[in-house]
């Protein structure tokens, strides 16, 4: 069967120039390739369109990204609140701690969350439906209002244009938002941002983000915390781009620091969150030695599209 995706699309364009256009090759976004509403830990907004077709995009490519792609292509997950994509008088929708589950998994993964919700056999969103979306909200509140770092004390690697009057210093980390940005000096190697809770602070979520109008630029980072007069890691990753959300066992420090140890352009950090969640599963948070095995797997994949990203941009 022939699809006329292009005659579509262009459709789409002239009557609804903002509509977002989805599929697993965009052109707009793209699909993460599930329907359980989970990214995979590493996940680039860019994207080569030219190398992906309908129906027939490597399913590996589609998850990660490409941190040489040319074109924004974001991902999206998408999941229904039931067990179905339809309602069903004898089903019951996911719990509110479930979803928050998928929310660190999607949303905290840079990844745009497409959360369906069908009407009942009345056209209504039923009322259990709308009492777990109610808690849902309630639970990303009650984590993500106090940011327990909103008070502390920065200082970092270097700042671009010096620590006197400068529009990119550390301070920036902790307003809400992209627009403004912690910016090091250009051509340093070295991108420290160290956070002063002023008093031992117990957390267990971290959040990151990027100014992604400045592209996505970071390929691997790591957080610690200092723990009788040392550093030790509390958590490492790869992409970050708009939103990145950190899960770990609760653990309690004054001092935090976060370093990029990889980036395909000096690093910029446009906020950092530090929080307790309460409500999450024990389980649902992976274990250390998980997350490294994780981050080597996604490191050697990263390594190898940047090689052939080089190779392709190399003169023949």
């Amino acid at each position: 069967m022939e699809y006329y995706f292009d005659s579509w699309f262009s459709l789409v364009r002239q009557l609804q120039p903002g509509a977002m256009i989805f599929s697993d090759a965009g052109p707009d976004t793209r699909w993460i390739g599930d329907e359980a509403g989970r990214a995979g830990s590493t996940c680039w907004s860019l994207f080569n369109r030219s190398d992906a077709s309908i129906g027939g995009t490597d399913p590996l490519y589609s998850q990660l990204g490409d941190p040489v792609g040319h074109d924004w292509v974001p991902a999206e997950c998408d999941v229904s609140i039931r067990p179905g994509w339809f309602w069903h008088a004898s089903e019951a929708p996911k719990s509110a701690t479930t979803l928050l589950d998928i929310y660190y998994r999607s949303v905290g993964r840079n990844c745009l969350l497409l959360l369906n919700v069908p009407p009942n056999s009345s056209g209504l969103i039923s009322d259990e439906d709308i009492q777990t979306l109610q808690e849902f909200a309630k639970l990303r509140s009650s984590i993500f209002s106090d940011n327990l770092a909103k008070n502390a004390a920065l200082t970092a690697s270097s700042t671009r244009g010096g620590t006197r009057g400068s529009h990119f210093g550390p301070r920036n980390i902790l307003e809400e938002g992209i627009f403004t940005y912690w910016a090091p000096e250009e051509d340093q190697f070295d991108w420290v941002l160290c956070i002063d809770l002023r008093e031992s602070t117990s957390f267990n979520v971290l959040q990151v983000q990027e100014p992604i109008h400045m592209g996505q630029r970071i390929i691997e980072f790591h957080v610690d915390i200092q723990n009788q007069g040392e550093w030790q890691q509390l958590v490492n990753g790869t992409t970050i781009g708009y939103k990145r959300l950190l899960q770990f066992p609760k653990v309690e420090s004054r001092y935090v620091r976060f370093v990029v140890d990889k980036a395909r352009a000096d690093p910029l950090v446009a906020f950092i969150g530090i929080y307790v969640d309460a409500h999450s599963r024990p389980e649902s948070v992976p274990s250390a030695s998980l997350v490294s095995r994780v981050v080597q797997l996604i490191r050697n994949k990263t390594s190898e599209l940047l090689a052939q990203g080089r190779e392709m941009l190399s003169p023949s």
